[in-house]
């Protein structure tokens, strides 16, 4: 693959790149770039982590090396409690790797990084600490205003936040970052900043983000409004059935997963998504690409009902691997999110 191709690959399904050109040079003169993207163990995970799922098996594609951060320090500054903080941590690193098991990607040059394995050490702590006496609060609190819950009253650690996400950059040894677009003012702030404690800024690349079933963003602290990993099959097709998806508008979340993901793995996988219809009503349809769905759905040629049926079948094949584990994932969840 050459580097133009590879472009293509990592520019795919991206909201925008911060630095494209940068992008451009290190595709063509480095053999092997690296890329991180960073989760932190905060809410349960849901089906709107396969979107940057998804990225990274693009980059893996197109020959990055991967580093998945597992964020825990950064989970305990986002109001995790600090005593489940450890359980929480253990759910994340069963289930992304379980993610990226579902899609099917080959992870060789994949790694798996715990945050408080170097963010404790103290030359760390001394970059953190540097970068303090550059960030003004103003401005860590705006970077941090989309990402860390603040709340009525703000504590200092959403504030650290983001400096220890800048941080990361550098210790992690990475090339790029990949993040949704609600980390664009942490990732500008690192660009920033990097070059005031002599580092080069990174590329940032951001995926759009997946809105929920019903509202907005897929959340985690929004039960209808989102698929969690462990949902069995009724639960999934009833929460598709109660989705927001208005008949001739595609601005939704039901049409924005099947967009960015169901419709990536099918064509990736030279297979097409199948929308099973009575013969009364025309028979089963067969899309191969996006565009063509979204078209049928604006001219009302595809039923809502009938769009979400398949959507739900799609899901819940995605989810069979996490059914096959369910009572360990099931024990390790009770722990990390007692109710």
């Amino acid at each position: 693959m050459d580097a133009e191709k590879k472009f293509e690959l990592v520019k795919r399904n991206t909201e925008e790149i911060i630095g494209e050109d940068e992008l451009r040079k290190l595709l063509t003169e480095k053999k092997e770039p690296v890329v991180y993207w960073g989760t932190a163990p905060t809410g349960l995970p849901h089906v709107g982590y396969f979107l940057p799922i998804l990225k990274i098996a693009d980059f893996l594609k197109a020959g990055f090396k991967v580093k998945i951060l597992l964020a825990d320090l950064h989970a305990a500054l986002d109001n995790t409690p600090w005593p489940i903080l450890e359980k929480r941590y253990d759910y994340y690193a069963k289930v992304i790797p379980l993610m990226i098991r579902a899609i099917g990607e080959d992870t060789k040059n994949l790694e798996f990084v715990k945050g408080s394995d170097f963010q404790l050490k103290p030359e760390y702590m001394f970059d953190v600490l540097r970068m303090s006496s550059f960030v003004s609060v103003h401005d860590a609190n705006k970077a941090a205003s989309e990402v860390v819950k603040m709340g009525n009253n703000p504590k200092l650690s959403g504030v650290v936040y983001p400096i220890m996400q800048a941080v990361d950059e550098q210790y992690l040894g990475v090339d790029c970052q990949l993040g949704g677009t609600d980390q664009r003012k942490i990732m500008v702030l690192a660009r920033e900043n990097l070059p005031k404690l002599d580092y080069h800024a990174r590329v940032e690349i951001m995926n759009p983000l997946v809105p929920g079933l019903i509202g907005e963003k897929m959340s985690a602290s929004d039960e209808k409004g989102k698929i969690d990993l462990l949902d069995d099959e009724e639960i999934v097709k009833n929460k598709l059935k109660n989705a927001e998806c208005v008949s001739g508008n595609p601005d939704n979340g039901v049409m924005a997963f099947l967009k960015y993901v169901i419709m990536v793995l099918k064509k990736d996988n030279k297979k097409r998504f199948i929308v099973k219809r009575d013969e009364k009503y025309g028979g089963d349809l067969a899309y191969r690409d996006y565009g063509k769905i979204e078209k049928d759905f604006v001219d009302k040629k595809l039923h809502p009902l009938d769009l979400k049926i398949a959507v739900a079948e799609e899901i819940n094949n995605l989810l069979k691997v996490f059914r096959k584990e369910r009572e360990g994932l099931e024990k390790l969840s009770s722990l990390a999110y007692k109710k």
